[in-house]
């Protein structure tokens, strides 16, 4: 190994990977636990916020001491002053997080729960609606991309008040909403997040199966393939590869744009955080701690999406390393 190579290892990209995974592991690990506490029961948080408290109050008394008292030494007190109010706004920040978490987690889970199931309905329709325009005849070339125009071509929220305020379908999810059941405007929402997501999905693979050689399903239909056999068994396994890194942006675009759930009483996490910045009118702490988490979330998705792709790589095609 050269000493180029150590110097990476031990200072290095490989170091900061190593790092970020650590971080990711302890924040999911957390994030978990803290599920199965709330399923439980318990509500309270882990550890108590009440020292971090005392100690922004003493850091800020002892800013505001020492500024008013500099006499001749007004420049170096001025410094010490604003270093203690900075490390009491940042214990003030963690005792706000340490009594926020709770409720943030609740909310985290609806924010997985939403992005993640919504991306899964939506996988089959983009499919079918990727392959009927591709592949369909001319009215099924254009309903498909009619839907596709059409949803991509109106906001989110639009949508949304549309099948939640327009259509009430909430009524018809009265009966999903015992136990650990999320809530009917949940349901909603996954209804409208679902449609929303597969007219993006169906145009990221539309352009990854339009990318596989047309040769291949010449071949495939020449060794008594029918069409439908050939797009099933020879495009759409390469297509799909293909359009891995179109689906990890859906992933982060529906992640971030689950807090419009907000707008139909979804308590998902924008949602939550909200309400305790309302409650506690620590509006800048509690938003830089929600984006915190926001982060938190893409980021995790963004390396398990590089991780799909690189595993499902095709040998000679799919690139799995150096890139």
């Amino acid at each position: 190994m050269s000493g180029e190579t150590v110097a990476r290892t031990r200072f290095g990209l490989p170091s900061w990977r190593r790092i970020g995974t650590a971080a990711g592991a302890l924040f999911w690990t957390w994030l978990i636990a803290r599920w199965i506490a709330l399923w439980a029961g318990y509500r309270e948080p882990f550890f108590p916020s009440a020292p971090f408290e005392r100690a922004a109050e003493g850091l800020h008394v002892d800013a505001e001491v020492i500024g008013s008292t500099a006499g001749p030494l007004a420049v170096s007190a001025d410094f010490v002053a604003g270093l203690l109010s900075w490390f009491g706004d940042v214990a003030a920040f963690v005792a706000i997080g340490v009594t926020s978490l709770p409720d943030l987690a609740a909310g985290a889970w609806l924010t997985v729960v939403l992005t993640v199931v919504s991306i899964l309905l939506g996988l089959p329709l983009a499919v079918a609606l990727s392959v009927g325009r591709i592949y369909g005849g001319p009215i099924t070339g254009s309903l498909s991309l009619g839907f596709v125009e059409l949803i991509r071509g109106t906001p989110l929220l639009a949508q949304l008040f549309v099948v939640y305020y327009g259509m009430n379908l909430s009524q018809y999810f009265q009966s999903f909403t015992f136990g650990p059941l999320p809530a009917a405007a949940v349901w909603v929402a996954i209804v409208g997040f679902t449609i929303n997501s597969a007219a993006y999905q169906a145009e990221y693979i539309r352009a990854a199966v339009e990318s596989v050689d047309s040769g291949q399903l010449t071949a495939a239909r020449s060794i008594g393939l029918s069409q439908l056999d050939g797009i099933r068994y020879v495009v759409l396994p390469q297509g799909l590869r293909y359009a891995i890194p179109g689906w990890t942006n859906e992933l982060v675009y529906l992640i971030k744009y689950s807090s419009l759930a907000t707008f139909i009483i979804v308590p998902e996490l924008f949602t939550r955080a909200q309400d305790i910045a309302s409650d506690t009118f620590r509006y800048q702490d509690v938003y830089l701690l929600v984006a915190l988490f926001y982060l938190a979330l893409v980021l995790s998705a963004t390396v398990f999406m590089n991780r799909v792709e690189r595993a499902v790589a095709i040998p000679g095609l799919g690139v799995r390393d150096g890139r």
